[in-house]
């Protein structure tokens, strides 16, 4: 398994390689603008190149982009329903200018609405950012926790958004072991794994799987409490870690920590921390 944190691009993109090397990340995620808001400057084209050039003379891949928090296409009743479209059209276009071949998005919020009506929100949302951005980069849907009223805390309830999109081959999935734990899979122990894997497997199937976000759990099982912590820290546990990078059907994938951090010791610590469990053939 190939590990990377999600990086920050405070300064600009030219310091992403730099920081990922220095948290010895071999995949690497970040975001093209400001996560917590909606205006945003064009790309450069010179810094858009010579970050494309850095990243090539890496050994970082895969590249992944990550959506904004404020985007949410899971309510045809939210006023910012068009504009969250727009919003990932945007954000297709930039992850293919920066060399990433994926963007991942947070599913969002029903607000008012009931499960099957933001399930068909979601759907027709991407359908229509699809068709404003035809390109190669795909598009992964993160599970949630099920805090509030989010969607897509459950496999089938993503099995439907992915079933409900017209472009099928444009779309995979993101699973975060944290939010996981929180909506009810236990992956704390082998036989929660197992179990967990079996269902996405028959659910929305493996093969959409292309990225694990390894972030341990502050909170319970089933708490529907998105809270990240360090890994082996929470209620995961080291065990839970030890099983899941070393898995057969998952140790080809990679994986990003998104846990918490104050400045550099945190990430070196998770990185030194999941390497560790890393069990050599």
């Amino acid at each position: 398994m190939r590990f990377g944190f999600h990086i920050s691009i405070a300064g600009g993109f030219s310091r992403v390689v730099e920081r990922a090397h220095m948290r010895g990340c071999e995949t690497v995620q970040f975001f093209s603008r400001n996560p917590r808001g909606w205006k945003y400057s064009p790309l450069n084209e010179k810094e858009v190149k010579a970050f494309r050039s850095s990243i090539q003379s890496s050994s970082l891949s895969p590249v992944f982009l990550h959506m904004p928090y404020l985007p949410n296409i899971a309510s045809f009743k939210s006023k910012f329903y068009k504009q969250s479209i727009q919003s990932i059209a945007t954000d297709l276009q930039r992850a293919e200018q920066l060399g990433a071949s994926y963007l991942i998005i947070h599913i969002g919020h029903r607000m008012e609405s009931s499960e099957d009506q933001a399930i068909e929100a979601v759907s027709q949302g991407i359908d229509q950012a699809f068709e404003g951005v035809k390109n190669g980069v795909i598009l992964l849907l993160e599970n949630t926790a099920g805090q509030g009223t989010e969607i897509g805390y459950s496999f089938d309830q993503i099995k439907k958004i992915i079933e409900g999109v017209r472009d099928h081959q444009r779309m995979g999935v993101c699973l975060d072991t944290a939010h996981s734990f929180e909506a009810g899979y236990d992956l704390s122990h082998n036989d929660g794994i197992e179990s967990t894997l079996e269902t996405f497997d028959q659910t929305i199937g493996l093969k959409r799987l292309q990225l694990l976000h390894l972030n341990d759990s502050k909170t319970p099982l089933g708490s529907r409490k998105d809270r990240h912590w360090h890994i082996g820290e929470g209620y995961i546990g080291l065990e839970g870690f030890r099983y899941l990078v070393n898995h057969p059907l998952l140790r080809h994938l990679p994986g990003i920590m998104e846990t918490p951090r104050k400045d550099t010791v945190e990430d070196l610590k998770n990185m030194k921390v999941i390497r560790s469990l890393v069990e050599r053939e």
